[in-house]
């Protein structure tokens, strides 16, 4: 099947400063978790806006399959909070949505009874819950993810990562998200992408946390705590048949 993203030496710059991402090659299949990581301005935002169109690269191509449904989690959503906005209507602003497909979508996400509370008053777990479902409600082949569990503790986060890998079990969408939880999303993913500018490694979780080029970012703290969350594809990782098992690396000059 082909790829559902592609971008080939793409550069991307705002204005006449230099550009924030370089020469960035990227592909991701269908129903790949596939997550971006990188030091604060290295370009991961950035390259998601680009890959989805809402900014153009400078150089370079992207391309999308044909009629590609998109579901996507934003870092942040900003509402008033003295406007009275019951999870119900949220649901509903966007799509005419049944009361019995809110109620799947809030148990798919584990937020199953939210349907009458207001918005203001769910926890930031709730509320990170309510936004996947808004995402999945036009059952996309890509979910993306842009720094989805800001703000939430690490159980919090873990479990979060858990629930989009039920999810994607369950409708078979790609994941493609851009954190800096390291600590559970390495592990919570098939393929990482390390940025800083351009493509500094890329591979498997494993790969990529071995590799001099992210622990040079990094460093060699974020190792132990992928055991906090082992994503299945951690295992038998020199197996011939993991076709991502093995590094990309592209160095600074």
């Amino acid at each position: 099947m082909s790829a559902l993203l592609q971008a080939r030496g793409l550069s991307v710059a705002y204005g006449a400063a230099p550009p924030v991402l370089s020469h960035v090659d990227f592909t991701l299949s269908p129903g790949e978790i596939v997550t971006i990581v990188g030091p604060n301005g290295s370009g991961k935002s950035t390259l998601l806006r680009a890959l989805l169109g809402m900014i153009p690269g400078v150089q370079g191509s992207v391309t999308r399959a044909a009629g590609l449904r998109v579901g996507y989690v934003p870092q942040k959503l900003h509402l008033d909070p003295n406007m009275p906005l019951p999870v119900s209507r949220f649901l509903r602003l966007e799509r005419k949505l049944s009361r019995d497909e809110i109620a799947t979508l809030l148990m798919r996400t584990g937020a199953q009874g939210l349907e009458a509370r207001e918005l203001s008053t769910l926890s930031g777990g709730q509320f990170q819950r309510v936004l996947l479902a808004r995402a999945l409600a036009g059952d996309p082949q890509l979910l993306v993810l842009d720094e989805p569990t800001q703000g939430l503790d690490q159980p919090g986060t873990a479990a979060f990562y858990r629930l989009i890998e039920e999810v994607r079990r369950e409708i078979g969408c790609a994941v493609l998200s851009v954190s800096h939880d390291l600590h559970v999303v390495m592990s919570a993913s098939d393929r990482v992408v390390c940025l800083n500018g351009h493509v500094c490694c890329e591979g498997t979780p494993s790969v990529v946390s071995n590799a001099p080029e992210y622990r040079a970012l990094f460093g060699l703290g974020t190792g132990g705590a992928l055991a906090l969350y082992q994503h299945h594809h951690d295992h038998g990782m020199d197996h011939p048949d993991h076709p991502h098992d093995h590094e990309t690396c592209t160095h600074d000059h």
